[in-house]
């Protein structure tokens, strides 16, 4: 249980600190990185890893790469995965070739110029390569598939969910490219427009996020993870999705407040600001790695009212304590990560339609074992970091059939300034639309009896 518990957080470390291929360091692309690109490249296209971790062992494996030469090899394996679709389409036997791949996946990334690559290109007899590739990019729109880097399976399910091709297209091309690098300001600590300032201070290209009141956008390739302001807590590095699900559930001072998924804890972290350090705050998962790295994280952000538990599973007898008391239980549950392609592009390879169902089948226990610890007059929110109809809409009409008592809220923002365009009875931000990674949120009231 552990292992499948973890399926979506395990493999999609994104929802909090932006993956390796994000690249916010400068990377070096030369014959010697685009090589070991190549030598690394067969065991990330097999996908029985997540390709963050079949890297950390390449690199721990080679340790005279220096950080931007990784950078560089991280940003070329994941511009190859980004664009499989593409370059299989323009080299039929690209699989046997993981040379002539790198090359394909460092000019359809846009990684280095044509002209850059000649030299490599030469080295291993594929001089006419770049040619190939353009002929082959202008033509892509002849197949969906190509041209929005998706495969058979995750089209097919998503048309059967309602899409239209162009929503399919939109969608697929947004999470073909990296994921720029979100912030949330820690409001008891600072003030969104005070970071904001010192960032631009600093010659960051910053901006404020469109729909979070506490997020900043930074287009700067940064390495975050020194500055001062995340040393000290007043920012986290968390997508603006992520955010907006914080804000959903609507925490506030002096509840109880279960966080039953908690996974990295950026949610977790976020509801502890907006209930101003005060009532109790419990954050359950099964992994206890993650919520040990959870800890210095709280102390950062001077939260003390975090109450950090591990559980085996979901009927773990340690949540009976909290049976019918919850204020608000947020069931971030492990999911297809597919929403989060942007950072996690192996996910659409790794996944399928039998493990989507394994999940959703899941997914519906811990939905129902989080209803147990939810007061009358209490809310559930269920999230997921996933499109697919199977993990979200039908979750929320199976559950409502089968639990009197029960009835769907509008999944609704704060008020205030920076307001998300409704999307229906749900929240439904989408990197096509939205700019954020694809998450899904519903919001269920337990009646009063």
């Amino acid at each position: 249980m552990r292992r499948r518990w973890g399926f979506c957080k395990g493999l999609a470390p994104f929802c909090c600190p932006p993956h390796p291929s994000s690249g916010y360091l400068k990377p070096m692309l030369s014959p010697r990185t685009l090589r070991h690109a190549a030598d690394v490249l067969p065991q990330v296209l097999a996908f029985r890893q997540p390709a963050d971790a079949v890297l950390a062992a390449y690199f721990r494996e080679h340790k005279q790469l220096g950080r931007q030469e990784r950078q560089a090899v991280a940003d070329t394996v994941f511009a190859a995965i980004r664009h499989r679709q593409k370059i299989r389409a323009a080299l039929p036997q690209a699989d046997r070739h993981p040379e002539h791949t790198v090359l394909a996946a460092a000019y359809f990334g846009a990684l280095a110029a044509p002209e850059q690559l000649a030299a490599w290109a030469a080295e291993h007899h594929a001089a006419h390569l770049p040619p190939r590739l353009a002929d082959t990019a202008a033509q892509a729109a002849h197949s969906l598939n190509t041209a929005a880097e998706l495969p058979a399976w995750l089209i097919d399910t998503l048309r059967s969910d309602g899409w239209h091709d162009d929503a399919i297209l939109a969608f697929g091309r947004s999470t073909a490219q990296a994921a720029p690098l979100d912030l949330r300001v820690n409001t008891l600590k600072a003030k969104r427009d005070k970071v904001l300032a010192q960032l631009r201070n600093e010659g960051l290209a910053a901006e404020a996020t469109p729909y979070s009141p506490w997020g900043i956008r930074l287009h700067d390739k940064t390495d975050f993870g020194r500055h001062p302001l995340f040393l000290d807590g007043s920012i986290e590095i968390q997508d603006e999705g992520s955010q907006l699900l914080a804000l959903v559930s609507g925490a506030k001072r002096n509840e109880i407040v279960v966080d039953l998924c908690a996974g990295a804890g950026g949610k977790t972290l976020a509801m502890g600001a907006m209930m101003k350090n005060s009532g109790r705050l419990y954050a359950f998962d099964v992994a206890e790695k993650r919520l040990a790295n959870l800890k210095p994280r709280l102390q950062r952000a001077g939260l003390s009212q975090i109450h950090l538990q591990r559980i085996e599973h979901e009927q773990d007898s340690r949540l009976a304590r909290l049976y019918g008391k919850a204020d608000r239980v947020l069931v971030d549950a492990p999911c297809s990560g597919l929403g989060t392609l942007r950072r996690n592009p192996d996910l659409k390879y790794r996944q399928s339609p039998d493990s989507v169902a394994e999940l959703a089948a899941l997914q519906a226990r811990i939905l129902a074992a989080a209803a147990r610890l939810v007061r009358p007059g209490g809310t559930l929110i269920y999230a997921t970091c996933s499109m697919l109809a199977a993990e979200n809409e039908a979750q929320i009409e199976r559950f409502l059939a089968g639990q009197p008592g029960w009835q769907s809220l509008p999944a609704l923002l704060p008020k205030g300034d920076t307001q998300m365009p409704q999307t229906g009875v749900y929240l439904r931000p989408n990197p096509a639309e939205h700019q954020t990674d694809g998450f899904f949120a519903a919001v269920l009231l337990r009646q009063a009896t």
